[in-house]
């Protein structure tokens, strides 16, 4: 079984990408789907509240998400707080997940920050899916209802596309003009080849 990564940053659409896999029999990892499923464990609430205070934590005794954003993403240390408390349960997760299709040709492991967790060590090889910055504030404006700044603000937290496109094997581009669907096909051959060999 190969393990494949994918990310992409805020807009790009690797959640539509990774569906497109998923429809065509590939199982997909979500990590940021996961790392929300862990937040909501007593114990990691508790740890987050001794970390970052009472005040992100409701009247429900759930995480307050949005004030739990506005001070992560407002300071790396921060952020970087958050997500090693996170982090390690999100991998560990990935890896008992993984044992369940040995068998498959390739699994698809979804994160918004595959290279900044760590995550993509785990992976043999990495798609990055890309989309113009102004196209990809867009799609985030009418999605959240965020404003431009904070969605900028948002962007500048992240690594740059080219970055993300020099550390990664394959290149999908979400620009409205090109298939995706091809595109996707193009990589399932691939990879499906690679496994038969």
């Amino acid at each position: 079984m190969i393990k494949v990564g994918i990310t992409g940053n805020i807009g790009s659409g690797k959640s539509t990408v990774a569906r497109l896999f998923q429809m065509m029999g590939v199982p997909v990892f979500n990590a940021d789907h996961q790392a929300r499923v862990i937040s909501e464990q007593n114990e990691v609430i508790e740890e987050i509240r001794k970390t970052f205070g009472n005040d992100v934590i409701g009247n429900d005794g759930f995480l307050d998400r949005k004030k739990l954003a506005s001070i992560v993403f407002n300071d790396v240390k921060k952020l970087s707080l958050l997500n090693t408390i996170i982090h390690p349960r999100v991998r560990d997760c990935f890896i008992d997940w993984c044992t369940h299709y040995e068998t498959v040709p390739y699994i698809l492991h979804e994160s918004a920050i595959l290279f900044e967790s760590g995550f993509a060590d785990l992976c043999d090889k990495v798609i990055v899916v890309t989309a113009p910055q102004e196209l990809r504030v867009k799609r985030i404006m009418q999605r959240d209802l965020l404003t431009r700044e904070e969605i900028l603000a948002r962007m500048n937290n992240q690594w740059t596309e080219i970055r993300l496109v020099d550390m990664s094997d394959v290149e999908i581009v979400n620009d409205d003009n090109r298939s995706l669907i091809e595109q996707v096909k193009t990589v399932d051959t691939s990879l499906r080849a690679n496994f038969n060999k």
